[in-house]
């Protein structure tokens, strides 16, 4: 009879316990992230998730799933590609910031301070990848009218939503109608406010069929490190050079 072999612990644990290595043992730390795209279901969870925790309004987009068809027919397949900012060692976005509004951190991720952007998007035309997007300051509270004894009406979705700010980058951006990052360039930062506090970014926990790993590629014994080395990784545009900290497995 046919035995299936599974692992012997949930990927998320091991991956926590990577995370709690890097800093037990003070690793320097190069973060990145491996998507298997056979275990991608198309489900969107991670999406959701990612707007949920990062409070993202309407147009801003940390983590699309692309979807795509692939094949000829009868012979047809359907195939899901998660694409968030893939963190580059040579990031395009950066020497294009007339005011240095962003760069790569000393842990090898993307960042950009919300209180030096300008909003130019030059960033946005020069990332290869669409990664960018701009925050406009849109709400989804907006045309919600203000009735008395609805369930949900505008001011209890502002009070919840439309008002909120992020932690982004562990930090209190205050009320979202008045300052950053409306204005300000966005994208997906790996969630260095969770991953500061020992936690996976969001789209990590929120996986459905745990198709996306993260972690230390610093350390020889973290579980990314050793999914870069399979036979199966790849990563989008290589070559432009660009250098992507965001690996796929085909």
């Amino acid at each position: 009879m046919f035995q299936p072999t599974l692992p012997t612990e949930d990927p998320l644990i091991t991956m926590h316990r990577d995370l709690a290595r890097t800093r037990q043992d003070k690793i320097p730390a190069a973060w990145g992230m491996v998507i298997d795209l056979a275990k991608c279901i198309g489900c969107h969870a991670c999406t959701i998730a990612c707007a949920t925790e990062n409070n993202l309004p309407p147009g801003v987009v940390y983590r699309p799933v692309i979807e795509e068809e692939i094949g000829t027919y009868p012979h047809v397949a359907r195939r899901f590609l998660p694409r968030p900012c893939m963190h580059c060692q040579n990031p395009p976005c950066v020497p294009v910031c007339p005011v240095h509004a962003t760069w790569k951190d000393d842990e090898g991720a993307v960042v950009i301070d919300y209180e030096k952007c300008i909003g130019c998007r030059f960033c946005l035309k020069a990332c290869p990848y669409g990664a960018r997007t701009s925050d406009f300051g849109e709400a989804y509270s907006t045309g919600t009218p203000e009735l008395a004894g609805v369930l949900v009406s505008r001011s209890q979705m502002e009070r919840g939503y439309a008002k909120r700010t992020a932690p982004e980058y562990d930090k209190d951006w205050g009320d979202r109608r008045r300052a950053s990052p409306v204005g300000n360039a966005r994208k997906c930062h790996f969630c260095l406010h969770r991953v500061h506090n020992g936690q996976l970014p969001s789209c990590v926990t929120s996986c459905v069929g745990r198709a996306t790993f993260f972690g230390n590629l610093n350390d020889p014994q973290s579980m990314v490190h050793r999914l870069v080395g399979s036979a199966r990784v790849m990563r989008l545009k290589e070559h432009l050079g660009t250098q992507p900290h965001v690996f796929y497995l085909t």
